[in-house]
């Protein structure tokens, strides 16, 4: 396949995704596309399923049938496309309606499609019409259905021409089975038509064998069959019966052995006999030494009924009308039916028993198997003009369809484009103010867990139901904007597929990772107030027990019960000034340090403080803003896919530009009018704005003070008095300026120092 390098086609390339990806825009793009280098293929196989695409052109594709699409059925189909149609302009243009002047009746194969085409439109009441579209072909399964010959070679009871024959078609099918044929009625092809035949001259000669040999096979004539069944299951009891009497004639010690014991009769006595359970398994009739067996009387009433119809069946008509058997004469009734047991197993074409030796007499005998191959005959005699009606559908559809799919498997061009979605967007899923594009279906949400978070990409699991039915799907959402503290498992929102369907979404599992670089901007933040708030909770807990502890043994003590000897605890004066003087120190520590970072900050100038501030945000914000960056250049789109069944040929990168398009949030309309009223919001205390203007002027106070202010203003003055001149200059001190104020004038500096 790698034979792009050697190619005269001048091939196309455009840049999205982080990969370059070829452009089919001409029909000499797909003539040439076998040539392409699969190297340079978006994908190499896709699933049948779960795709956003007509599932008949994706079967029509998968021609060994595999659930699976891969590159040279791709490449089979677009040459094949290519060479029945003289006319590729429908298929770039992915018309549902194909005009028969574009089918290529130059050969051989173009003949049969445009006639079959003409056909179609001829059953549906459309001849003369210049185009066949989706919606003809989408009838040819039903006219294969209803037509009595589809030429598969498979004929139907419809298929007769008479009742006869039609009778013939259901007892066959009846017999020896039946096959579908391409309409998906049952029916019998001329594999069931041998078969049948075959079985019944088996059958027939079979039969045949016994009327010949009817002395030895058929020894009894019609109650043969009775008298071997009867015979068969009296056989273990009688066998068993001799064998006890001739070791009673061997030893006649053993003859009250080998009869029942009186512990036996006793052990039934107490209950209601039944002669299946109680005294089925006692023997025949009592076992005395070389006893014949009697056929009326002291027989078990177990087997009673079955001793007489075997003296009609057998005995009467071999023996005469007796009273027993003797061991000689049973050997000689078993022999007797040998030749029966032989033939029966010797017994062919049993499945078509049920018609009868003469039915199936009459049929080998008369010409219903010719008449059914004539049949047959003339069903396959369309089998060419039928094959055609499937080619047409086929053609139709990857008329409209090939292309497509070509945008969303040699390139994802389709996903990149914002006016259109891929084959593997399955909708909009609408939560926590927010619509996220890229929707993917999935069989299992935690198979597809094990590869998908190799996408870097936060993506959320929903199974999707619909109201009022037990439809149900999963399907893996990426947030690729926003934040993710308000996604959390078992939150609800709403999908809507591409039919425009609604479907009631649930989270049920995240794979998380960075959304976007302002969360990871806030997160540090986020997670200090968080744990502030959770020292704080437990704090308060911890508090509320102790008061709960320490009330409760008051309580205890105040009990009637309690002992009034024990004196109460002392108020510990100590201990508590020993407390408050720790917290002092606490807060004087605190206050020490605040003091010396304030100011440290304020001996700055002022165009130094605004980079202190920003390098300390920096400092907290800045390694998860850098890791959340980098995750964010490595959003993969392939792993999402593979997970799914794809195989994905390239990386196909989710960048922070195209991710923003995929995520969209909530905004208010253009020229919209937005009051900021809210009867229902939070009563402000101004407690808050106190404990800020009380430490500001804290702030201030210390700082002019140490006299840091008067510093800062002294740094600025000169800034504003740059456009006046130097020429006036301070007058010098009098010669004769008493000598002590001298040291007053000098200690005055460093007093404030």
């Amino acid at each position: 396949m790698e034979t792009g390098s050697s190619s005269a086609h001048r091939w196309r390339f455009f840049r999205l995704g982080g990969f370059d990806q070829v452009r089919l825009d001409t029909a000499e793009d797909l003539l040439h596309l076998g040539e392409l280098d699969q190297k340079l293929w978006a994908a190499l196989s896709c699933p049948v399923n779960g795709l956003e695409f007509d599932p008949r052109t994706l079967a029509m594709l998968d021609t060994d049938g595999d659930g699976r699409v891969r590159v040279p059925e791709i490449l089979a189909a677009v040459n094949w496309v290519c060479t029945v149609l003289r006319d590729l302009r429908p298929l770039m243009a992915g018309s549902s309606s194909l005009p028969l002047a574009a089918i290529d009746s130059s050969i051989p194969e173009g003949q049969r499609l445009l006639a079959s085409a003409r056909q179609i439109q001829n059953f549906l009441g459309q001849e003369g019409a210049e185009a066949i579209t989706i919606e003809h072909v989408a009838g040819t399964e039903a006219l294969l259905h209803e037509s009595p010959f589809n030429g598969d070679g498979v004929i139907t009871p419809i298929s007769a021409r008479d009742q006869g024959t039609q009778a013939l078609i259901e007892e066959i099918m009846a017999c020896v089975g039946s096959v579908l044929d391409r309409g998906g009625a049952p029916g019998i092809g001329a594999e069931q038509v041998e078969a049948f035949y075959q079985a019944a001259a088996l059958y027939v000669e079979w039969q045949r064998e016994a009327q010949e040999n009817a002395g030895s096979i058929l020894p009894f004539g019609e109650n043969t069959t009775a008298a071997r069944d009867i015979v068969n299951s009296l056989q273990p009891k009688l066998d068993d019966y001799f064998t006890r009497c001739n070791l009673a004639a061997y030893d006649p010690k053993a003859e009250e052995a080998l009869n029942p014991a009186l512990t036996a009769y006793e052990a039934i006595s107490p209950h209601e006999l039944r002669l299946d359970a109680d005294l089925v398994h006692f023997p025949v009739a009592r076992i005395e030494a070389n006893r014949p067996l009697p056929l009326e009387t002291g027989v078990n009433p177990a087997w009673a009924q079955a001793l007489a119809t075997f003296k009609t069946l057998v005995a009467v008509p071999l023996f005469g009308d007796v009273e027993s058997l003797e061991q000689s004469r049973w050997e000689l009734v078993k022999s007797t039916l040998k030749p029966h047991e032989d033939w029966l197993a010797a017994k062919a074409g049993a499945e078509v028993e049920s018609l009868g030796a003469v039915r199936l007499q009459e049929l080998l005998d008369g010409v219903s198997r010719q008449e059914l191959e004539k049949i047959i005959t003339e069903d396959l005699s369309l089998a060419e003009q039928v094959e055609s009606f499937e080619g047409v559908t086929r053609l139709v559809h990857f008329t409209r369809d090939l292309l497509v799919l070509l945008n969303n498997f040699v390139a994802f061009r389709d996903f990149y484009a914002q006016d259109r979605k891929a084959v593997f967007q399955a909708g909009t899923l609408y939560l926590d103010g927010r619509a996220c594009e890229l929707c993917v279906r999935v069989a299992n949400p935690d198979t597809h867990a094990t590869l998908a978070p190799l996408s870097q990409t936060y993506l959320t699991y929903c199974r999707c139901t619909r109201r009022g039915s037990t439809e149900q799907m999963h399907i893996a959402a990426a947030f690729t904007g926003g934040d993710s503290d308000n996604l959390m498992v078992g939150r609800n929102g709403i999908f809507y597929d591409r039919a425009g369907n609604d479907w009631d979404a649930t989270i049920v599992k995240i794979v998380e990772h960075p959304i976007s670089v302002r969360q990871a901007f806030l997160s540090p933040y986020k997670r200090i107030g968080r744990m502030i708030g959770e020292q704080i909770a437990k704090f308060a807990a911890a508090k509320d027990s102790a008061v709960n502890t320490a009330a409760g043994s008051k309580l205890s003590g105040m009990a009637p019960g309690a002992d009034p000897a024990k004196p109460p605890t002392p108020f510990d004066v100590g201990k508590f000034a020993g407390i408050f003087a720790a917290i002092g120190l606490a807060l004087g520590a605190l206050g020490t340090a605040m003091a010396s970072v304030m100011s440290g900050f304020l001996t700055l100038s002022v165009w130094q403080m605004p980079l202190v501030i920003g390098g300390l945000v920096l400092m907290i914000s800045g390694p998860s803003m850098l890791i959340a960056y980098l995750k964010l250049r490595q959003r993969n789109l392939a792993p999402i896919l593979d997970a799914g069944g794809w195989a994905v040929n390239t990386k196909a990168r989710i960048n922070i530009p195209f991710g923003a398009t995929l995520t969209t949030l909530a905004e208010l309309p253009a020229g919209s009018k937005r009051s900021t009223v809210d009867p229902f919001a939070d009563k402000k205390t101004p407690w808050k704005k106190w404990a800020v203007l009380l430490a500001l002027f804290m702030a201030l106070g210390m700082a002019w003070d140490k006299g840091y202010i008067q510093q800062m203003f002294a740094s600025v003055r000169p800034l504003f008095s740059s456009g006046q001149t130097n020429a006036t200059t301070e007058a010098p001190a009098p010669a004769d300026a008493p000598a002590a104020t001298a040291p007053e004038s000098q200690a005055e500096p460093a007093k404030k120092q």
